[in-house]
C-alpha cells in the first residue's frame, strides 16, 4: 500500500531538520523560507521488533518491514490560500498526503529567525489551520454551488448532501477543522470524498524543542500546544530535532542506547512518530514467514484475508481459496510453523476471517 504523510508547518521550525533524521534523504536545511521548494520525498521503514522475533525462529535469507513515505513539504505562509509564498503548489502537496505530520517550534533561538518575529506555538498553529481551512472552504463552496439546484428541486439524495455540506461549511467558518465533523461514514464519503479536504487528513503535532527542554520533557511552548489541541483528540510528540538528526547518523546500535539513555529517552522521537503515523492512517501489519524471506505487510484495519492477500499480489485475491494462521504468540511458544500445527496452533480461516494485527499468514489461491 502506497502510504504518505506530509510534514507541515511555518517556515524554520525545524521540517526539514526533521526529515532528514527521519529519512535518509538529505533535505536542505537553511535559515530562511521557501528554501524547500519542491517536496522532499523519503521512504521509512516502520520499526516493528515482531519481525526480529520471528527472524530469530525462521533464519531467512532477508528481513523486509513494511514502509511509510514521508514528504516534507515546503513551509506554509499567512495568505497561503490566496497563493502567498507559492502556497497554491504548497497546498496541492498537502493534498496528496494520506495524514499530516504539523512541525511546531516551541524553542526560543534568536540566531534562527521566526517568520512571524516571535515565538508562540499556537499562533503559528493556527495560522497554518486557517490558510487549510480557506482552502476547504473554496472547494466546499463549489460544490455547494454544482447541488443546490438539484436540493431545491427536491432531489433527496442531493438535498442530503447539501445539508452535510453546509454542516463541513459552518464548522470551517467557525475556525474549526472539517475532521472535527462528526458524521455518518458514508454520508461523509458522498458528500466530500472527491474533495480531499485538507482539514478531513488526520494529524499528529511535533513539538520541536531545544536540547534541555527534550531532558525535562517539555516546556510552556508546549504546554500550551497541548492545551490547544486538546479538543482535537491529537497527539502531541515531543521531539528535538537537531538531536533526531545525530541520533539518526549514529549506527551502532549500543552507542545510539546510550545516546538516548542521556536524555533518559527509551526510543528515539523519530520512532515515535514512525508508529504514531502509522496507528494514524489505522493501519495494522500481519506478517510472511519463510526460509526465503520474512515479511512485514500493511493493510488496514478491518480489513479481511481476501483483501489482505491481495496486497502481496492481486491474484491471491482472486483466486482465494483459504488463508492458514498463526497467531504471533503461539509462535513465540512453540517457534515454528510445523510445531504450531503440531499442537493445533494453525488455525485455517476463509474469506470473511478478520486479519488481526499480528498474524503470520500464509494463502492458498488458484487462478
Amino acid at each position: 500500500m502506497g502510504l504518505t504523510c506530509g510534514i507541515v508547518g511555518l517556515p524554520n521550525v525545524g521540517k526539514s531538520t526533521l526529515f532528514s533524521a527521519i529519512s535518509s534523504n538529505k533535505a536542505e536545511a537553511a535559515n530562511y523560507p521557501f528554501c524547500t521548494i519542491e517536496p522532499n520525498v523519503g521512504i521509512v521503514t516502520v520499526p516493528d521488533e515482531r519481525l526480529d522475533i520471528l527472524a530469530g525462529f525462521v533464519k531467512p535469507n532477508r528481513i523486509l518491514p513494511t514502509v511509510i513515505e514521508f514528504t516534507d513539504i515546503a513551509g506554509l505562509v499567512k495568505g497561503a490560500s490566496q497563493g502567498a509564498g507559492l502556497g497554491n503548489k504548497f497546498l496541492a502537496n498537502i493534498r496528496e498526503v494520506d495524514a499530516i505530520i504539523h512541525v511546531v517550534r516551541c524553542f526560543e533561538d534568536e540566531n534562527i529567525i521566526h517568520v512571524e518575529g516571535r515565538v508562540n506555538p499556537v499562533s503559528d498553529k493556527e495560522i497554518i489551520d486557517m490558510e487549510l481551512q480557506l482552502k476547504d472552504l473554496e472547494s466546499i463552496d463549489k460544490k455547494i454551488g454544482k447541488i443546490e439546484r438539484a436540493a431545491k428541486a427536491g432531489d433527496a439524495k442531493a438535498k442530503q448532501e447539501l445539508g452535510a455540506l453546509q454542516l463541513f461549511k459552518s464548522t470551517l467558518e467557525e475556525g474549526k477543522s472539517a475532521r472535527t465533523v462528526q458524521m455518518d461514514p458514508d454520508l461523509r464519503e458522498t458528500s466530500i470524498g472527491e474533495l480531499c479536504l485538507l482539514t478531513d487528513k488526520p494529524v499528529i503535532y511535533v513539538a520541536n524543542v531545544d536540547e534541555n527542554s527534550l531532558a525535562e520533557g517539555g516546556n510552556q511552548f508546549v504546554d500550551q500546544l497541548k492545551q490547544n489541541v486538546a479538543a482535537e483528540n491529537a497527539e502531541v510528540i515531543v521531539v528535538c530535532a537537531a538531536i533526531e538528526a545525530q541520533i539518526a547518523e549514529i549506527e551502532d546500535m549500543e552507542e545510539r542506547d546510550m545516546f538516548l539513555n542521556e536524555y533518559g529517552l527509551q526510543e528515539s522521537g523519530l520512532s515515535k512518530l514512525i508508529k504514531s503515523s502509522y496507528s494514524l492512517l489505522n493501519l495494522i501489519t500481519y506478517f510472511t514467514a519463510g526460509v526465503q524471506e520474512v515479511r512485514a505487510w500493511t493493510i488496514q484495519k478491518g480489513w479481511k484475508a481476501p483483501q489482505a492477500a491481495g496486497v502481496i499480489h492481486t491474484d491471491f485475491e482472486r483466486g482465494f481459496i483459504r488463508a492458514e494462521v498463526i497467531k504471533m504468540a503461539d509462535y513465540q511458544t512453540y517457534k515454528s510453523e510445523a510445531a504450531c500445527k503440531e499442537a493445533g496452533k494453525l488455525g485455517v480461516e476463509g474469506k470473511d476471517y478478520v486479519v488481526h494485527d499480528g498474524d503470520i499468514m500464509h494463502f492458498r489461491f488458484n487462478v
